[in-house]
């Protein structure tokens, strides 16, 4: 752990000309985006390239502000954001600390290097999803109890009735549900550590705002999580993967096309 704060360290010196406008501000950029978005991108990256852990001291809300040419408040709003992640933690009379709690045990695996735009990370991060939850969903469909069932039937309708009446939160959180039940159902403890971990990744993305509305793949997501579980619940493991697989491949076409279109416009 390092106590010492790490302002010395430099910042990712390359902003695009779209970042640096969502930054500061500037209405000149056509797809305008929240400068804590940025902001939270950027810290992650000062994190990640600085080589901190968990326990390491942060340079301070003023410090970060001058480094990024960005107003305090508006790194007051990233932290908020990095904190509701698990990413960072403030300390009140001393300093903001990379985060040591449960969520940041990615940090010595993943987290520490994960940077939630940039798209090989992504496309990384779905192939590992990709592995995992196709050897989940496989496995559910040949183990799954019938209260397994009923939990991810139920996050199915869930998803459905949050898209349906464009309740983004409730879509959100019934996604979640039925991604960790069809990993419970595997009955495979280090699958479902995984899955959840790799989850909490691609989180990251949603809270800088890829996931903040119902995008146009939604209903796709929707048709593909019954496909998923009409496989499980008929005991079909081969089609369950398969099914599965195509999910993440849409899924992840989703997040590519998004990511691009917020930093090019």
């Amino acid at each position: 752990m390092n106590d010492t704060p790490a302002a010395e360290a430099a910042l990712p010196a390359q902003v695009s000309y779209a970042e640096a406008a969502a930054v500061n501000g500037s209405d000149q950029r056509r797809d305008y985006r929240p400068g804590y978005e940025v902001v939270a991108e950027r810290i992650l990256e000062f994190i990640a390239e600085a080589r901190l852990v968990a326990g390491d001291r942060l340079p301070t809300e003023n410090d970060l502000a001058q480094m990024l040419n960005t107003s305090r408040a508006v790194v007051r709003e990233a932290v908020k954001i990095l904190s509701a992640l698990g990413r960072v933690r403030a300390h009140k009379g001393r300093g903001l600390f990379v985060a040591d709690d449960e969520g940041m045990l990615l940090t010595s695996r993943w987290g520490g290097f994960f940077r939630p735009v940039d798209l090989d990370h992504v496309l990384m991060l779905f192939e590992f999803r990709r592995i995992q939850e196709m050897a989940a969903s496989s496995l559910a469909a040949t183990r799954a109890t019938p209260a397994e069932l009923r939990t991810i039937q139920a996050a199915t309708q869930q998803c459905r009735d949050g898209f349906v009446h464009g309740q983004v939160d409730v879509f959100n959180q019934a996604d979640e549900d039925f991604h960790a039940g069809v990993a419970a159902a595997s009955h495979n403890t280090f699958l479902v550590s995984a899955v959840r971990d790799a989850r909490r990744l691609q989180r990251q993305s949603s809270a800088i705002g890829i996931h903040d509305r119902l995008g146009e793949g939604t209903e796709s997501a929707v048709e593909e999580h019954e496909a998923i579980y009409r496989a499980i619940r008929d005991g079909r493991p081969d089609e369950a993967a398969q099914a599965t697989a195509a999910h993440l491949d849409r899924t992840l076409e989703d997040y590519r096309r998004e990511i691009q279109r917020r930093l090019f416009g």
